[in-house]
């Protein structure tokens, strides 16, 4: 049998007493679909535009904004006890609004894949889906001794974009940083933001490996790699965002296709 603590303490230290009856107003679209795995898709009441998964489950959540772009007065009347942020996700000025009139802000930073697991356990501890939780950790635990059994490839320099029109990449203490970690691969040191705008150079490209353009947040495709590689003379690969930025249950599936990426 599992047990409750007394209370759990979420990404910035706060305490949470368990909320089995909770009412959730998530705006990570990526623990959105935790939430939903864990079976807590009944105590949620509003989502982001984003929160795109599960889709048949979802589309029953009313819809609050985007992740930046909030609509304060919708989450308001929804009357929530809890809503779930993200650091790099949503607005320290809309978080700081919400708490004016949200019991309970529930703020997350998984930064490495590891952080995966005391996050299931978090969500599960506060809203009564330990033994949830719980199997989601073991289910979480055997595809990373999975990719960890398997055959490393050669230590990589890759530059991660995830925008152009200003070109933007990752810095090295990003979760997406971190699960290239994982196949021994680093990415250029580009400056102190986490997400570094940079500009192409033929300095540059000579210390790289490779270049990966993501699907997500802009929707990097083929035809954008082909034109890229043949500028930059590279190789340019194409690599699904969602698998690699997308803690929470995508994680498990993203575990997996790093090992495509080998």
């Amino acid at each position: 049998m599992t047990t409750t603590p007394d209370f759990l303490v979420d990404a910035l230290g706060h305490q949470h007493a368990p909320a089995p009856a909770a009412r959730i107003v998530c705006l990570v679209p990526s623990i959105t679909e935790l939430l939903c795995d864990l079976g807590l898709a009944g105590k949620l009441v509003g989502r982001t535009g984003f929160c795109i998964h599960p889709r048949d489950v979802v589309a029953a959540i009313p819809k609050v904004g985007g992740t930046k772009d909030v609509n304060i007065e919708k989450i308001r009347k929804l009357a929530p006890t809890h809503v779930v942020v993200n650091i790099d996700e949503n607005a320290k000025p809309t978080v700081e609004e919400l708490a004016g009139f949200v019991p309970h802000v529930v703020v997350t930073h998984p930064n490495t894949p590891r952080d995966n697991v005391p996050l299931a356990r978090l969500m599960g501890g506060i809203f009564g889906a330990e033994e949830a939780a719980a199997r989601w950790c073991l289910a979480f635990e055997a595809e990373y001794a999975a990719l960890h059994a398997s055959p490393k490839g050669p230590a990589r320099t890759v530059l991660y974009c995830i925008w152009q029109d200003p070109w933007m990449t990752v810095s090295k203490d990003t979760y997406i940083a971190n699960m290239l970690a994982e196949l021994g691969w680093r990415v250029p040191d580009l400056g102190t933001d986490r997400y570094p705008r940079f500009a192409w150079s033929q300095a540059l490209v000579d210390g790289l490996d490779a270049v990966l353009l993501s699907t997500e947040p802009y929707r990097f495709t083929e035809e954008h790699t082909d034109a890229l590689e043949k500028q930059l003379g590279i190789p340019v690969v194409l690599v699904d965002g969602e698998m690699m930025s997308w803690y929470g249950s995508r994680a498990l599936a993203g575990l997996r296709y790093l090992q495509t990426l080998k």
